[in-house]
């Protein structure tokens, strides 16, 4: 979290916020500041978008102080993009503070950078969530091309069908790749992989997963695995 943000925190009269917050960022909030959970897992929600977002504009209008809190960047599949157009178009006035990132967390958390000069000259976001069933309608000619690193958000029950189109597409086997559980926090879990083994590296957790396909994910492999290489980080808790 950046300092902004845990100084809006502070002042919150009612924070609506993401499952993905820990308890020791929801603590930062005034003791008797509302908590109202909209978390949403895979299709379990406890709010649908639409009313989480005639929530956010109700409690506003009650000239009430609402911090929506998101984990990570609420505008990288997160959106918050819809949630401040309907608090827009309801005249209500919004600040965003911008969070870290979810791959740059992860990347950096692993000392694999995102770009490279040498190996990766450029970088694309996706989602590997499609609106309806099945995977997400990508260009996978395009991801495909070497010397750029492919992260994929909320692909972990897809990594499988996402490996394999890369394979078709031209994308080797053997590209190194890094899977992310809750990147930057306490219990944060790292899986190196290769491209091939994506699907088991994906499912050695239940939790949401950060995938991050590259050669320049090369510097967190300690080795070249035959098998995914698990590698639990301990942390001292912080905000």
């Amino acid at each position: 979290m950046t300092v902004r943000a845990v100084r809006v925190l502070g002042c919150a009269d009612v924070v609506v916020h993401d499952g993905l917050v820990p308890d020791a960022i929801l603590d930062l909030a005034p003791a008797g500041a509302r908590r109202i959970s909209v978390a949403k897992r895979k299709s379990r929600h406890t709010y649908a978008q639409e009313e989480i977002n005639r929530l956010l504009v109700g409690l506003a209008l009650e000239g009430l102080s609402v911090v929506r809190l998101k984990g990570g960047d609420p505008f990288i599949f997160g959106r918050g993009g819809e949630e401040l157009e309907a608090c827009r178009e309801a005249g209500i006035s919004c600040e965003v503070v911008p969070g870290v990132t979810a791959a740059l967390a992860a990347s950096a958390s692993a000392g694999a950078p995102l770009t490279h000069r040498q190996v990766a000259q450029a970088v694309t976001f996706v989602t590997g969530h499609a609106a309806g069933e099945g995977e997400p309608d990508l260009d996978w000619a395009a991801l495909a091309r070497p010397n750029h690193t492919v992260v994929v958000y909320m692909g972990a029950s897809t990594a499988g069908r996402i490996a394999s189109r890369l394979v078709a597409a031209g994308r080797a086997p053997s590209t190194p790749a890094l899977v992310g559980f809750r990147a930057s926090r306490p219990d944060e879990l790292r899986v190196t992989t290769r491209l091939a083994d994506l699907a088991a590296a994906a499912a050695v957790d239940a939790g949401p997963a950060l995938l991050v396909i590259g050669e320049a994910m090369e510097s967190a492999l300690a080795s070249v695995p035959e098998a995914p290489v698990i590698q639990p980080i301990a942390r001292e808790e912080r905000a």
